[in-house]
């Protein structure tokens, strides 16, 4: 039986100035829907390249993607999308950001009050009820990265894609969100497949570790269950030697085994 969201296969090749460049090979992935899926691994190992055959960004070269059990051609809103950078239109306040994309996907079948409804609810999911009316140059990153989550949540996504969402905050702004993300998830069972290069990041968050090999023609290397009960708090966890023995695990993959190979 296939999951939820289903690779098959997929292969990814770009043609290049220098001629053919294969990012990624032989992809086989199956995710259960409500999981929440980290794809980690070096800088180039296709984890970005991934998630955009998944958000339908880029088709295939070969293999298929499935979304419960149809093909995934091109973007939908059933797939919605965190990128690092907002993305947030400048001269629109946050509720205007976010009552874009609630108006194309339900415009067409209800109500303004109640596309203002669905905004506001979104907002208030981020905490950012007190922000409705400012605009991105009036307010901080990680307001901004709440924005765009909001956005994408609106949207009432199947799946929700995040690259590297927190890799340009700090420490503790950083923190702070992926505890609001962790709540979030837990409130909806949003499906969630999310790129990082933060080990403690994944391990925190994840269901299952997806890491990657080098590329080019990256595959996936080992996929690394995360058996940590829910809800989770990161300060019982720092003394949790389940949650070391996990770490462990990711950076032994990623400094010793596939820095080694790449030596």
């Amino acid at each position: 039986m296939h999951g939820y969201l289903h690779i098959d296969h997929a292969k990814m090749v770009f043609d290049t100035k220098k001629g053919k460049f294969t990012a990624l090979s032989d992809i086989n992935l199956d995710v259960k829907q409500g999981e929440f899926i980290t794809l980690i691994g070096h800088s180039g190992c296709g984890k970005s390249t991934l998630l955009n055959l998944v958000a339908g960004l880029n088709d295939p070269s070969d293999g298929v993607l499935l979304l419960s059990d149809k093909e995934i051609k091109g973007p939908g809103p059933e797939r919605a999308v965190v990128f690092q950078n907002h993305s947030l239109l400048p001269w629109l306040t946050c509720f205007g950001n976010v009552y874009l994309a609630v108006e194309r996907v339900f415009g067409a079948k209800e109500p303004k009050a109640r596309l203002k409804e669905r905004t506001e609810a979104a907002l208030d999911m981020v905490g950012l009820t007190h922000a409705l009316h400012q605009r991105p140059n009036e307010i901080s990153g990680g307001m901004k990265q709440r924005v765009g989550i909001a956005r994408a949540l609106a949207m009432e996504p199947k799946v929700l894609l995040l690259d590297e969402p927190f890799g340009a905050l700090d420490a503790l702004t950083r923190a702070g969100l992926q505890d609001e993300l962790m709540r979030i998830v837990e409130e909806t069972h949003a499906t969630t497949l999310m790129v990082t290069h933060d080990v403690d990041e994944a391990v925190l968050l994840s269901d299952r570790i997806v890491m990657m090999t080098n590329g080019p023609a990256a595959t996936i290397g080992d996929i690394l269950e995360v058996g940590l009960p829910r809800p989770r708090d990161r300060l019982k966890l720092a003394e949790n030697p389940g949650y070391h023995h996990l770490r462990g695990q990711v950076l032994e993959f990623l400094y010793q085994k596939q820095l080694r190979k790449a030596a």
